[in-house]
């Protein structure tokens, strides 16, 4: 049985495609209360933070044996839709996050199962959305399944988010940042297959990961090889990003400095969001996604300040960040 919301008549600017989690954070040893997390649930609730006219779908499976439903408020009370998240009497999508010297150990400790094509509803095909952000968080996103959503929505732009795609876990549940030729041969076919409408997000060590190199630069020059249109980026904290296209200059957006840095969860994801939104609404043309390029980090650096799914930002409040031009030198 999936949840159900209040359909409304708009198009879907927007779909999430991924598993909600959520996170246990252990942060310098002191443990939070579990909360809300994967890049579904940060991409979605920091755009409509930041544009709440914006339609926004959310497509996913939800164990109900270890997950309080009583979080899915905070996508209502967004008008977030949710008809597209299947309820199943299976154990969610956890993970044990633990911070310590700006350092991360990933573990997961269940999960849900993978998504299935022909479980996204109906009014999808009926009204598709401009946008999918494809952001799985331990594989459970397919070849197969994305191969169909190409097919069925040939002309949205596609955001993928690299780390569910390309993540190792062992038998303990431990995220391992390894190279696993099968898993970067899937990766790679995906990126061809979406060819010049692929908007491709990694962090640094999941771009090192994905293109068997060391230095930004050579890693951004690497993209060539598929030989599209797509646009790749790379969020490297407090370094910035870099944005390349083919035949284009790369760009290189600092980091904007927050009041705070209280939890590192989640920037990444608001970074996409905002960027993928901004894109669909732009003339697309390099100096404009450059100008995109720094509302997104700037958007990204709210998350930090504040505990989980909370540190996001009206759009008034990014520019004004913008506009001060207060980088992490």
């Amino acid at each position: 049985m999936g949840i159900h919301k209040k359909k409304t008549e708009s198009n879907f600017n927007i779909c999430f495609i991924g598993h909600l989690a959520v996170d246990s954070i252990v942060r310098f040893k002191q443990k939070r209360k579990p909360s809300l997390g994967g890049s579904v649930t940060f991409g979605s609730l920091s755009l409509k933070k930041y544009e709440k006219t914006v339609n926004i779908g959310i497509i996913s499976n939800l164990g109900t044996l270890n997950f309080d439903k009583s979080l899915l408020k905070r996508f209502d009370d967004k008008f977030i839709d949710l008809r597209g998240v299947k309820s199943l009497d299976v154990a969610n999508t956890n993970f044990l996050l633990e911070y310590s010297d700006h350092s991360r150990t990933l573990t997961l400790k269940s999960r849900s199962p993978n998504l299935k094509f022909e479980d996204i509803p109906d009014f999808y095909l009926s009204s598709p959305p401009q946008i999918i952000v494809l952001a799985p968080l331990c594989n459970e996103i397919s070849y197969d399944y994305v191969s169909k959503i190409v097919e069925t929505f040939p002309n949205a732009y596609i955001g993928i988010d690299l780390q569910g795609f390309i993540r190792k876990i062992d038998e303990h549940g431990k995220v391992l940042y390894i190279r696993e030729e099968s898993i970067i041969e899937n990766i790679k076919k995906i990126i061809r297959l979406i060819g010049d409408k692929l908007i491709l997000k990694g962090s640094e060590i999941e771009m090192k990961i994905l293109s068997n190199l060391e230095d930004p630069n050579k890693i951004m020059d690497w993209c060539k090889i598929f030989e599209n249109n797509a646009i790749y980026i790379m969020t490297m904290g407090e370094a910035g990003s870099m944005i390349m296209k083919c035949g284009e200059d790369v760009i290189k957006i600092p980091a904007y400095k927050p009041k705070r840095v209280v939890d590192e969860t989640g920037p990444g994801d608001v970074y996409l969001a905002i960027f993928l939104y901004e894109l669909i609404n732009s003339d697309k043309s390099w100096k404009k996604i450059e100008e995109i390029g720094y509302i997104a980090s700037a958007t990204a650096s709210f998350l930090v300040e504040k505990k989980g799914p909370e540190g996001f930002e009206t759009k008034n409040k990014v520019m004004k960040r913008v506009r001060n031009k207060k980088y992490i030198l």
